[in-house]
């Protein structure tokens, strides 16, 4: 096997290949494929629809299968059996064949049956459950029957008894031979709309009285246990019965003969309990072969969802083969790392060894105008932040990929806004423990939300671990000093009453900001002006580098004239005023303004002064300052037509009238260095079209131009939002300490410790929500606009496809949204 190449910084260098694969071998093939996961094929069907193609029947077959371990699941989750998951494609590296075509056919066969005997087994428990819940409400309406039958009515459950006139005298005495009644069970939410529906429709001529079962019972319309009531209503007449009855049959009533006579209520209450017993028995023997089949199923379940899983997916990728019927063989196309060939060529021919054929399987690699999909190989560490870019978009094939540089960028951006040395502890312990258990938690089932985390965990690892760092620079830890060295400053030792208190410098503090700084009445004005300038600083930089990845693509590429158009103008359009700012915000910090007795210039006046009053300086930074900045507003201003009109007259006089269509390679070099394509002209096409595509490039560079010139400035000012958000960060952690822990200190006795641990856990969790989960989220998020936007605009074109290989995955049934393992 050939050690694979480094492809981080660029893409992998990618081959078109055409495999030539017998037919009696195809299916071991692309299953040692899948297993691999180094082939991205192409569908050399598509203009063949889906149920035209090859192996239709047998993935609909499989279909089948799938549908009926589904229902297998839900069977187990419902009577809340284990589903045991095995770790049975997990061994890394590990290629095994593919299960014989006797395998899949007992699957197929074997889950066919178990179907059929499950839903029996089922139809017998439910039909059971059902004649089990009839006659246990009809053993409540017998034991209810004399509440219900009372001569007393002060004994009813239900509102107060409802008699006629003539009949009042009669129910006091006992139930007179003009008046019947009828029995029945009745959902609980429906007790009140039947009694008013009857009310209504016997005009008040009845009697109703009702109870509640003690137990929910099992609803067959539900499929679930429901709260139900027994009822009787009293009225006159065999036709006001039977409306009675069509009423509460509408509302799903459940209607029930009871007997008058106590003693026969008696021998149908005995007759009914013998009846549960026996169903009780037969419910319970039921019950237990209905488990005992859910448990053997249970242990196996996952491997048989696996085994098919992987096996559709393999016939769906055979549907993108062409089919060489004289030969009996299938060609396939697809994209293989170049540095992958040997090892994909190995296996296959160690599969076709294992299996004793004497034909193997060909690869060829084709000659090819198409451009290759992107792959960027990543570990745990990296891959976090290469999703973060190609959730952006995904690197054109071959330029510099924005992924690498993020890792230390990214949450170096997002710890200058968040620097706390005690919020970046708590974010670098939760991280921690998730990547210390993070091969326990990646067996687990993860929601959405704390999927998203586990898989980013390095990089919350990471902003964790560089928020301790500026922390530390700033000096803070959850809005309190440290005082790890002795300050560069000190008070007069002699000061009158009265006067304002000014501290002198005796060094110079070894690392970070003086602790000195901080409860000073100007320690804000120092800490804004110091992190609004190291902001901009941080945005040079940051810009600059990115800007020279542009020059590493058009080098790579050979596009001498967007270094000599494009490149060259830019950057010493940018430099001559954000790099000069940068280094004159340098300078004035070198200089000791206090000792040299100057006053310190403003350095957004002389920003303003260089272009609205050139050649005028206020107060000097440096000497001869006025004629350097001069120079670098004409030399700014030079490059504005540099940029504008060098490439566009370069193509007017080197462009030829007939000119070759350029393949897709060539296109996408033209992508990366700046040109759409509207370069070249049709041979076919006459002369006429040559100044369209002039036109074209010069409003592409137009466009161009004005974009450049004005995201220099405003690239530049959205880094503002470093200082902005550190400071709302460090401000907002001072006064959470002052309104919370703060106030217990220096109140004594018991009060004084009980106010401690209240405010102390009062503080702390707000700490956790609001500064490390809200302002955390909100510098991440900042964090990713200014690479995305101001990073990422420089160099990165973005328009490449990714690179997603045939790959067989696990198969979870939880997750309905799960694709089919392999399936493009």
């Amino acid at each position: 096997m050939t050690e694979a190449k480094e492809a981080i910084f660029r893409s992998a260098d990618m081959s078109l290949v055409q495999l030539y694969i017998p037919q009696e071998i195809a299916r071991e093939t692309v299953y040692t494929i899948g297993q691999l996961g180094l082939v991205q094929f192409r569908d050399l069907n598509s203009k063949v629809t889906t149920f035209q193609r090859s192996f239709v029947d047998d993935i609909k077959r499989l279909d089948n299968v799938e549908r009926q371990y589904r229902y297998f699941y839900k069977l187990l989750k419902k009577h809340g059996i284990k589903f045991f998951e095995e770790d049975l494609f997990n061994e890394e590296g590990h290629v095994s064949l593919a299960p014989s075509t006797a395998a899949i056919d007992d699957y197929v066969q074997s889950s066919t049956y178990l179907e059929e005997r499950l839903i029996q087994m089922e139809d017998a428990a439910e039909q059971l459950e059902q004649q089990k819940a009839d006659l246990e409400q009809y053993r409540f309406v017998l034991k209810s029957a004399e509440e219900f039958f009372a001569k007393d009515p002060s004994k009813a459950s239900g509102g107060a008894p409802s008699y006629s006139e003539n009949d009042e005298e009669a129910g006091a005495q006992g139930l007179p031979n003009s008046v019947s009644y009828v029995t029945g069970v009745i959902s609980r939410d429906k007790v009140e709309v039947l009694e008013q529906i009857l009310w209504r429709v016997l005009r008040g001529n009845l009697y109703f009285r009702h109870a509640e079962l003690s137990e929910p019972v099992y609803d067959p319309n539900t499929k679930g246990k429901v709260s139900k009531n027994a009822f009787i209503v009293f009225s006159h007449g065999d036709l006001i019965m039977k409306r009675i009855q069509k009423v509460a049959e509408s509302l799903d009533g459940n209607l029930y003969n009871v007997d008058e006579n106590s003693e026969a209520r008696s021998n149908q209450l005995a007759k009914v309990n013998q009846s549960l017993n026996d169903l009780y028995t037969v419910l319970q023997t039921t019950t237990t072969t209905l488990e005992s089949e859910l448990y053997a199923i249970a242990k196996e379940l996952d491997k048989w969802i696996q085994d098919i899983s992987r096996e559709k997916s393999v016939f769906e990728t055979l549907n993108k083969f062409n089919f060489d019927v004289n030969h009996k063989t299938l060609i396939a196309e697809g994209w293989v790392p170049e540095d992958e060939l040997v090892n994909l060529q190995d296996q296959l021919g160690k599969m076709t060894s294992e299996l004793g054929v004497d034909v193997p399987s060909i690869i060829e690699v084709m000659e090819t105008n198409r451009t290759p999909p992107t792959f960027h190989r990543t570990n745990k560490l990296t891959s976090g932040f290469q999703n973060i870019c190609d959730c952006y978009g995904i690197a054109q094939y071959k330029e510099v990929n924005a992924g690498l540089p993020t890792v230390v960028t990214f949450p170096f951006m997002f710890a200058i806004m968040f620097g706390d040395l005690g919020h970046g502890f708590i974010m670098s312990l939760a991280a921690g423990a998730i990547v210390w258990n993070e091969t326990k938690i990646g067996k687990m089932k993860r929601g959405e939300m704390f999927d998203m985390i586990y898989a980013g965990r390095y990089v919350v690892l990471l902003m964790g671990v560089f928020s301790m760092y500026t922390g530390f620079l700033y000096n803070d830890v959850f809005s309190r000093s440290m005082t790890f060295f002795k300050s560069g400053w000190e008070w007069p030792e002699h000061w009158k009453e009265g006067e304002s208190i000014v501290a002198r410098q005796v060094s110079v503090y070894p690392v970070g900001l003086d602790w000195f700084w901080h409860g000073a009445e100007n320690s804000l004005l120092f800490a804004n002006s110091y992190k609004m300038k190291l902001s901009i600083l941080m945005g040079f930089i940051h810009m600059t580098y990115s800007y020279f990845f542009s020059l590493a693509n058009h080098i790579f590429f050979k596009s001498w004239i967007d270094i000599v158009a494009n490149f060259i103008p830019g950057l010493l359009f940018m430099q001559g005023i954000f790099g000069y700012l940068s280094v004159c915000i340098v300078y004035k910090w070198s200089v000791d303004w206090v000792k040299d007795d100057l006053p310190a210039p403003s350095l957004l006046n002389m920003l303003i002064n260089m272009f609205l009053a050139p050649g005028v300086v206020d107060e000097e930074l440096y000497p001869h300052q006025a004629k350097i900045q001069v120079f670098l507003v004409l030399m700014a201003l030079i490059c504005v037509p540099c940029l504008l009109l060098i490439k566009p007259l370069h193509y007017k006089f080197t462009q030829k009238e007939h000119q070759p269509l350029p393949t897709d390679d060539e296109m996408a070099v033209e992508q990366l260095t700046g040109e759409n394509g509207a370069d070249y002209d049709n041979e076919e096409e006459s002369g006429g079209h040559e100044d369209g595509g002039f036109g074209d490039v010069m409003i592409h560079q137009v466009i161009h131009t004005i974009e450049f010139c004005l995201n220099c400035v405003s690239h530049t000012a959205s880094y503002l939002r470093l200082w902005a958000l550190s400071l709302a960060h460090a401000q907002l952690s001072q006064v959470l300490w002052s309104m919370t822990i703060a106030l217990a200190f220096g109140v004594p006795g018991i009060l004084g410790v009980t106010m401690t641990v209240c405010l102390f856990a009062m503080w702390f969790v707000l700490t956790v929500a609001i500064l490390v989960g809200m302002e955390g989220t909100s510098a991440m998020l900042h964090s990713l606009r200014l690479h995305w936007v101001e990073s990422m605009s420089k160099f990165f074109v973005g328009e490449g496809t990714l690179y997603e290989p045939f790959l067989f995955i696990y198969k979870d049934l939880d997750d309905e949204a799960n694709p089919t393992p392999g399936a493009a």
